[in-house]
This record gives C-alpha cells, structure tokens and sequence, in this order.
C-alpha cells in the first residue's frame, strides 16, 4: 500500500524523521514544536494553581493546613519541572538520537539485554528505585515539621533526584549499559574509579540488606501477607510468558490480566490467614523469610528479565501507583488538616524523639530517597539502561520515575502530618522512652512540648484495637506510622471506621511488596556491579564481562546473595546486632552513592566541552557533598552522644570499664558490649566511606581541570550504531509518532520487517 511506506510522511514544521536505511520507515521522531495556545494556557493554570498552593503551605502558620494543598503543590512543581527543566536538560546536555541503537537493540540476548515496551520499563524502573526510603524517611522528618520537608521532597527531587536519574541513564545507555562503578573507572582513571568500584558494592550490599529486613519484619508471622507477595511470582511468570510468546506487544491485555489476578491475591490472602491450612503454610517465622528471600533474589538475578524481574515490577507498580493515586484521591475528598506544626523546636535540637539530629543536615539525610538517593544510581547504569528501546524515552523514564517517587513521599509525609502529634510521637519514639505501655507513653508524650489535645492510655490502646494490633506503642521505623495514616485516611473516605483494620493490613502489605521490588532488582544490579570488577582483573576472569555467560552470572549471583545474605540474617537473628549495627549508615550511605554518581555525571559534562551547562550536575553535587560530609563528621566527632559514634563508644567503655552491669538504654553486659561493637563498626564503616568518596571527588575534580585545559577531553562513550526500530518517547504517543508506528505494523503484516 503506498500509504505504508516511509516517503510518503510528511512531517510537519518543526518535526524531523530520523532514517537509518531508505528502505525502512522512520525509526525516530523529533518533535520541536511549540506548545500548542491551549497548552499553553493549561501550563500557566497549573503554575498559577501551585504557586497558590505554595502560599498556602508556607504563610498559613499552625496545625490549619488543609493537607489537600500538599498535594496540589507537589503535583503543579512536577508537571512544570518535567516540562521544562527536564527538556532543557534533554536539550543542552542529553540530544538524544533515536538514530542510534541502544544496548538493548544492539546487545540484545533475550536475557540482559531486551528492548522493553517503555511503559513495561516504567513500571519496572519505577518499581525497582522505589523502595523503603519514600516511604520511612518522610515520616520520620515529620518530627521537624511537614514545611521544610515538603520543599525538599519536591524541589530537592526537580534539582537533584530526578537530574541525576536522568542523566546517570543516559550515559550508561551510550556507554553499552555499564555499571556506574566502571563508567568511574572509565572516566576518571585508576585511582577513582578503584575507590568509587569498591564504595559502590559495598554500599550496595548493605542497602539491600537493610531493605530485605524491613521485608523480613513487615511478613513476619503475618500469612495473609506472605500468601500475597508469594502470588505475585507466579503472576509474573505467566504475564511475561503470555507478552514474549502467547500474545507479543499486548500490553494492554496483560495488564488488566495481571492486574485482576493481583487483587484477587490481596482480597484472597484474608480468607487464607483465616484459614487454618493458610496459617500453616504462610504464616512463618522471620529466619524462614530470610532464606526465601535470598533464594527469590538469586532466582530473580539469573532468570532472563522478561520473565520475572521486569513484568513482577511492572505488576507492582500498578499496586503501589494505584495505593498512592487512592490515597491522593482519598486526601482530596476527606480533606484531612495537618496536625504537625510547619517548624518544630525539633528542628534546631538532637532531642527529636523520633531520631537523633537537627534540621541541618539530618532532615536531607533522613527524607533520603525520597528527593534524592545513590540507588537509584545504580538502577539507572544497571537493568534500566540494557532494556531501553530509545534514547529519547530517558526523560520519561528516568526523570519521569523519580518524580513519581517523590509524589510517594509526599503521600508518606502527609499521613504522617495529619496524625495527631501525641500519637505520632507514641508510635515513634523508642522503648526507653515510652516504656512501651500504653499509660507510660501517654505520660511521656504528653510531657513533650506539643501543641493540640493531650492522648490517654485509654486512647492509644483503642486506636491500636481500631487497626487489629494488641499495641502501637514504639513501633517505630515509619512503616507503622504511614499504614496508620493511610488507614486513618481510607476508611474516611471507603468503608467507614469498621475498615481501618482492613486498610492498615493493606498499606503493610503494600509496603512489603514496595520494598521487596528494590531486593530483586538491586540483586542484579549488584550482580552487573561485580562482573565488571572482575572482568577487569584481566586473564581468566575477563570472561566475566561477557554478559551472555551464564555461569558468570550465576558465580556472580551467588556471591552478591551470599553477601547481603548474611548480614540480614544476623540482623534477623540478632537484634542487637548484625544489620542493625549498620541502620543509621542507610541514609548516610545512600547519600554519598548519590555523590559519586553526580561527580561522574559532571566530568563527562565537562569532558564533552559543555561548561556552560556544568552547573545542572554540579549543583546538586555541590549541595550532596555540604550536606553528607557535615552530617559524616557530626556522626563521627560529635560530643553530643545522642549523635557522635565515637562519643557514644567512649562513655559505654568507660562504664563497662568502671563495672557497671547496665548503662542507658543497654540493660545487660551484653547489650553494653553490643553497643560498644555496634559504635565501632558504625564509626568504622563511617570514615571509609567518607574518604572513598573524597578520593572520588578529587578524581573527577582533577579529571575536569585537565578538560578544560585541553578543551575537552575523549570520553569511554560507545561507537553509535545505526538503530532498525521504533518506539514513541513518551508515555502517550504524539500524532506523528502514532503515524510512524502505523507504518512499522504493516510492514511487519506484509512480512518484510527487519
């Protein structure tokens, strides 16, 4: 049919096709129209309407913000930050080229490396970044008031999270999908790269560990909960069977396939718990979890990823947008006031029951991933990058994923701020404080300086029976504390008060499997983090590189499970110790990740000659490096010992020392000697961290002074080859796109595609 073929689009002013054989239609679109005069307009409303909001959150003093403002605020920031910033970075630093092939069409193997629909990769890259922190960090600042919280949620993730998402993508993509370790390496020589390779994996190990017990705790015990997550695997093989063999490209079709069986697993998992066959098979203990994990890891590390990884996260982004997208809804029409102050006199002290430390830096370093995390690094130069089909779909997806991310921690921060702040601080400050009754915390939070209505026993033990606990006292860690607000909130709005048992089990399940996405995917990102280091030993071992060698994988596979492995179970098995030794390092830690990305991302900016636009990685980086180096060396050297390491390892020494069978919180001998370890190892772990990052920064300080003496400096990017597909940019495709992909199905149904 002559309409079918590539010579007979005409594109329209300001649209230019891109062609890499005169035999095949277009294999991308560049669109550099203007917005239409109805966009237009549109876009001034939506700036109008959130710097309305903006106003409302900041000016409006005490417990009388509607939280409806936090939400329309955060949702204006986005759609004008992704509409303009993020094009001027696709624009001044990105110049994607649809022209080119991606690893994942140039390397493609059907396991590693496999062009991935992009709404697919959404939700897989959505589901893989999104993990503990939006959801725990938020809630915890709230201790310091919701108004510095929401504007570093939101304005932090437009200038920082989301650019570098964004970019840490890009350049793994043109660079065969290489991990963020070896693209240090590559870039900035030996010294740096060896520092930033080694402070990567460890830090890595460590974060998953941390996530895979908060799984651990939040299934524990809990049937109805492991039934459900556990559904969700066979789910995601059958999705991925029916989208690569029985009904290739359908993804409309096995979303709402995968989606209805999902509900099902989640309303069936009550009848199971209740059950009695149900709680002998699912109800099982802590240790059991830990061993399934780690098997499902290794599972998930070497299986090709269109079979599990990448439809299992794609089906639990639907679960955690569709939670957070109902819960927005529900705050818009319950209309909940906030209940926290905008500033709290936690913010300029370490006294916050909640956790240790004032404003600066600790709130940046607590709120975590939900403006700006190091994971997602890794994310983005790990799975995300070898399943891209087009350059031009990493704002989408990298900018886009993070965006969507710190929407989460807004909704965390909210439900958080609506609870009232005697049962906020019950539920949040630690045992020694409260005495973990009832009466005693109700007594302790009510001698806190906090305004509004003072809480009984009585109270705090009915608002625990309305949600089927036997308690709520110090469930401290935010995950309580969010499955509250979110119960608080839906049943207002779906089911009445009979239903806050029912939400609460809910939003812990959901966090659950909010969680375990970042387990999988970390798994074989760590995995890919590992072949490149051993690949560069050289001899024997640069086989390791080759990512179609399975044993490879699987060597490297066991390793990475074995690591973070064994930390989560003595973190499970000791409570006193193994993981929790190393808790208060995830934000610090996750924090400095971000740093190296960034300093790799601004001397590849300077390296290309693109001083001018140096800035928008530098910003962020300059601002990373203030705020983790101070909150280092104030973890390290403080003498408050509510904060200083060393400080605190000092004064239990010196009582263990003088004899003393109990100190503070630690009761026995042995909860003095964990202490004592546990301060070692923190300190320890602290300044090899700090320093490993230094080296990296000076490397790509360095590196960067030497381009812009020789004007520019070659980078470790790949040789671009010529692309033979198509796929839109966006989540929605243009009128001009939708003609292209028109033209690539009928060839496809005359039978001469490439």
């Amino acid at each position: 049919m002559a309409t079918d073929q590539p010579q007979d689009l005409t594109p329209p002013p300001g649209v230019e096709l891109l062609r890499t054989d005169p035999a095949l239609p277009p294999v991308g679109v560049i669109d550099n129209r203007a917005p239409s005069p109805t966009a237009r307009v549109v876009l001034l409303l939506v700036a109008l309407l959130g710097a309305f909001a903006w106003t409302m959150i900041a000016l409006l003093r005490g417990e009388h913000v509607n939280a409806v403002w936090f939400v329309v605020a955060a949702i204006c920031t986005y759609l004008i930050g992704y509409r303009f910033y993020a094009k001027l970075i696709e624009r001044k630093l990105v110049r994607p080229r649809d022209d080119r092939a991606t690893p994942a069409e140039a390397l493609d193997n059907g396991k590693d490396f496999v062009p991935t629909d992009r709404r697919v990769l959404f939700g897989h890259h959505f589901a893989a970044i999104a993990g503990a922190g939006p959801l725990v960090g938020p809630v915890l600042a709230a201790q310091m008031g919701y108004l510095p919280g929401i504007i570093w949620i939101v304005v932090g993730v437009v200038l920082a999270g989301a650019v570098q998402d964004y970019l840490v993508l890009v350049i793994s993509t043109r660079r065969g999908g290489r991990s963020l370790g070896q693209m240090a390496r590559d870039e900035m020589g030996t010294v740096g790269g060896i520092a930033a390779m080694v402070a990567i994996f460890v830090i890595m190990i460590i974060l998953i560990a941390v996530l895979g017990l908060v799984v651990v705790n939040a299934l524990g015990e809990s049937s109805w909960g492991v039934f459900s997550i556990a559904m969700t695997i066979p789910i995601a093989l059958f999705m991925g069977v029916y989208l690569r063999y029985l009904r290739p490209g359908k993804v409309s079709e096995v979303t709402v396939i995968g989606v209805a069986l999902l509900l099902a697993a989640i309303i069936s998992g009550r009848w199971v718990s209740e059950s009695g066959w149900g709680e002998t098979l699912f109800s099982l203990d802590k240790t059991t979890i830990a061993w399934l994990m780690m098997f499902y890891g290794f599972a998930a590390s070497v299986l090709p990823v269109w079979l599990l990884l990448a439809p299992r996260d794609y089906l639990s982004t639907f679960m955690k947008v569709g939670t957070i997208a109902m819960l927005a809804i529900g705050i818009l029409i319950a209309w909940p006031v906030a209940q926290l102050p905008a500033v709290s006199e936690f913010a300029f002290n370490s006294a916050g029951p909640a956790f240790a430390g004032s404003l600066f830096p600790f709130l940046f370093i607590t709120i975590a991933c939900g403006a700006l995390s190091g994971f997602h690094s890794l994310i983005s130069s790990g799975t995300t990058p070898k399943l891209l089909e087009k350059e031009s779909q990493a704002r989408f997806i990298g900018y886009g994923g993070m965006l969507t991310e710190s929407f989460v921690a807004v909704m965390a921060l909210v439900t958080a701020a609506i609870l009232n702040q005697h049962l906020y601080f019950a539920i949040n400050a630690p045992t020694a404080a409260t005495g973990a009754t009832a009466e005693t915390a109700a007594a302790y939070v009510n001698g806190l300086p906090l305004s509004g209505p003072r809480i009984t026993g009585d109270q705090l033990t009915q608002t625990a029976r309305d949600i089927g606990e036997t308690s709520i006292v110090s469930r401290t860690g935010g995950a309580p504390t969010l499955a509250i607000g979110i119960s608080h909130v839906m049943s207002d709005v779906f089911g009445g008060s009979g239903f806050k048992a029912f939400w609460y089990h809910f939003a812990i399940m959901f966090e659950a499997l909010f969680i375990l996405t970042t387990v999988d995917a970390g798994t074989r990102v760590a995995r890919f983090m590992l072949s490149d280091s051993l690949g560069n030993l050289g001899g024997p071992l640069r086989r390791f590189k080759d990512a179609s060698w399975r044993v490879g994988a699987w060597i490297c596979s066991a390793i990475v499970v074995a690591g973070w492995g064994s930390i989560l179970l003595m973190g499970v098995t000791d409570p006193l110790g193994g993981i929790n030794t190393l808790f208060p390092l995830f934000g610090i830690a996750n924090q400095l990740l971000a740093a190296i990305a960034l300093t790799v991302v601004t001397t590849i900016v300077v390296k290309q000659g693109l001083y001018k636009w140096a800035w928008i990685p530098a910003l962020p980086l300059g601002w990373d490096l203030i705020v983790t180096m101070t909150a280092s060396w104030q973890k390290l050297f403080s003498t408050d010992p509510a904060i200083g390491y060393w400080k605190q390892h000092q004064l239990y020494a010196a009582a263990r020392d003088a004899g003393l069978t109990s100190f503070k919180t630690a009761k026995t001998p042995e909860a003095m000697d964990a202490v004592i370890r546990n301060t070692f190892v923190q300190g320890t772990l602290s300044a090899i961290f700090a320093s490993l990052v230094l080296v990296v920064v000076a490397a790509g300080a360095w590196t960067c002074l030497r381009a812009v003496r020789a004007g520019g400096l070659p980078t470790s990017e790949d040789p671009a080859e010529p692309s033979a597909l198509f796929a839109p940019s966006g989540f929605l495709p243009t009128d001009v796109e939708k003609h292209v992909e028109k033209q690539w199905s009928a060839r496809e149904l005359t039978g001469t595609s490439p």
